[in-house]
This record gives structure tokens, C-alpha cells and sequence, in this order.
């Protein structure tokens, strides 16, 4: 082991509401202490404490969500993320116990592995004042809520009016999240390096309302217009905000890009090919 690998600090975190990620978090932490310096480890959610412990890589055990929900907690201060998997998909956290054992001095040193992905600043306005504010790794979905009757909301991108969209709704979302909420509505898969966010209407009352790709730097305004009294905008799936006629959401580029440590040993659409399945031929069974 190289003194550079030494050299690196390195914190655990794990998911407490996943039966085994205790018990693999200690694994982990057993096998790594010859390889590292390790600074801490704890149950949850919140990166701040392996932040004030100088932590060069934050090992995250659990699932996408805890992931998403680590880099939220890390806000300006983003640390580079190891996601390992004891979840279900795992289409974030690329790692198995195995896979992370075999590369792990990689994994914690070459820099050239991480991959920098576009964080939302989402900010909810009411008559002018903020209400709430969030960030957003995944999107910001605006759904219509009970009653489930249409709702109507204003778009408007860099000051500039867009268009007034009825329908369930409406995602905005980064390239990391194309994959998610935003893939099962006909939005756009994007390559998570592109500098872009997607806009992509909930079941529009209209032909002509598709999903939009705007450059990454655009500040989006959404007005709502007509809504229900369930209507919500929700966050990563994981916070929700309540609207109410006249809200306005201001959805921007955070100033920091969340970092994920891509697993070395698959290519880069790897993923996206065995776990979603894309291009594969239909079964002629």
C-alpha cells in the first residue's frame, strides 16, 4: 500500500434502516484500517460530521436514496461519495461489499474516477418571501395532488415567459436524475456530465408540451397558477413542499456538484445497460 492511500481520510456512513449495513459498515471499517486513515463512522444521513473530520471519501452504505440524501446534507462542503449497495436497484451506489474490497486503494485515491454532477437549488416563494428551500440531486417534481383535478403552472426560464402548462404536473431534474421519476414520465436519458436540466410535463393537456433540455445555468421560475390543495412540490422524493396559488418555485444551478465515486470495474454504461436494460432486443419467446 502506497503512502498516498495511507494518507487518505476516510469516513463511513450507514443506512440504519437497512437490516444489514450496521454489520457491513463494520466489515468495511475492519478491512480498511490498514489501507486508510479512518476518521469516523456513524449511523444516517448527515455528512457533516465527516466534513469537520477532514474526510477525503465518504463510504456510504445503503441504497440511491441514502446517497441522495448524504450529498443533500453536504450542501457547499461536498465530499467525493463511495455508494455501496445493500438496497435495491443500486443504479448510484455502483459498489457491492466485494467490489469496493477488490479496487478499494483506487477508489479512495485516483481522482480521475469521480464523476461531477449537477445539484438544484430549489426555493419556494410565497407573496415574494421564502417559505422553504431545498436542494435537489435527483429533481423537483410539481405533482397535482388531491383532489387530482388539472392544475395550471406558468414556466418561466431566465426571466423570460415560456409557456402556462395544464396537466398532473411537472419535473425538473438534473442529468443524474433523468434516470428516475423523469425517465418513467418519457423524459430524456442524459449522460450525467452534460451541463443541462430537463423539463418534462406530468400527462399535459396538450400535444404540444414535450420535454425540454435548457442549459445548465438557467434559472427556471414556476408560478402556481391554479392549484389543488394537495399539490406539492417534492424534492428527491424525500422532502416535500405544499403549495398554494401564487407560489413561485425558483429552480437554479447550486453552487456545488455533488461527487460520486464511479465503480472502475464496469464501463460507464454499464448501468444503464444491465440494470435498465436499454437497447435490448424484444424476446422473440
Amino acid at each position: 500500500m502506497s503512502d498516498a492511500s495511507q494518507s487518505r481520510c476516510v469516513y463511513f456512513l450507514s443506512n440504519p434502516d437497512k437490516g444489514d449495513a450496521a454489520s457491513v459498515m463494520e466489515d468495511l471499517r475492519s478491512f480498511a484500517d490498514s489501507r486508510c486513515t479512518i476518521v469516523g463512522s456513524s449511523l444516517g444521513f448527515d455528512g457533516r460530521a465527516a466534513v469537520e473530520a477532514g474526510a477525503d471519501r465518504i463510504v456510504v452504505i445503503g441504497g440511491d436514496g441514502t446517497l441522495i440524501g448524504v450529498a443533500r446534507s453536504l450542501g457547499l462542503d461536498q465530499r467525493p461519495l463511495i455508494g455501496v449497495n445493500v438496497g435495491k436497484l443500486g443504479f448510484l451506489a455502483e459498489f457491492s461489499i466485494d467490489e469496493l474490497k477488490s479496487c478499494f486503494d483506487r477508489a479512495i485515491r485516483d481522482d480521475t474516477i469521480i464523476s461531477r454532477r449537477t445539484v438544484l437549488q430549489v426555493t419556494v416563494r410565497h407573496e415574494g418571501d421564502v417559505r422553504d428551500a431545498s436542494l435537489a440531486v435527483n429533481d423537483c417534481v410539481i405533482q397535482a395532488g388531491p383532489p387530482f383535478r388539472i392544475i395550471k403552472l406558468g414556466i418561466t426560464i431566465n426571466g423570460a415567459h415560456l409557456s402556462n402548462v395544464g396537466g398532473d404536473g411537472l419535473i425538473v431534474c438534473t442529468p443524474s436524475g433523468s434516470t428516475a421519476h423523469n425517465l418513467s414520465a418519457g423524459g430524456p436519458i442524459m449522460q450525467p456530465g452534460v451541463d443541462a436540466i430537463v423539463l418534462t410535463p406530468l400527462s399535459p393537456h396538450s400535444l404540444t408540451h414535450k420535454p425540454l433540455v435548457v442549459e445548465r445555468e438557467s434559472v427556471i421560475d414556476i408560478l402556481a397558477l391554479d392549484v389543488n390543495e394537495g399539490t406539492t412540490a417534492i424534492i428527491d422524493g424525500q422532502v416535500s413542499h405544499l403549495l398554494r396559488p401564487g407560489d413561485r418555485v425558483t429552480i437554479r444551478r447550486f453552487d456545488s456538484d455533488f461527487l460520486l465515486v464511479h465503480n472502475p470495474l464496469y464501463a460507464e454504461w454499464h448501468n444503464l445497460v444491465t440494470k435498465l436494460h436499454w437497447g435490448r432486443a424484444p424476446s422473440c419467446e
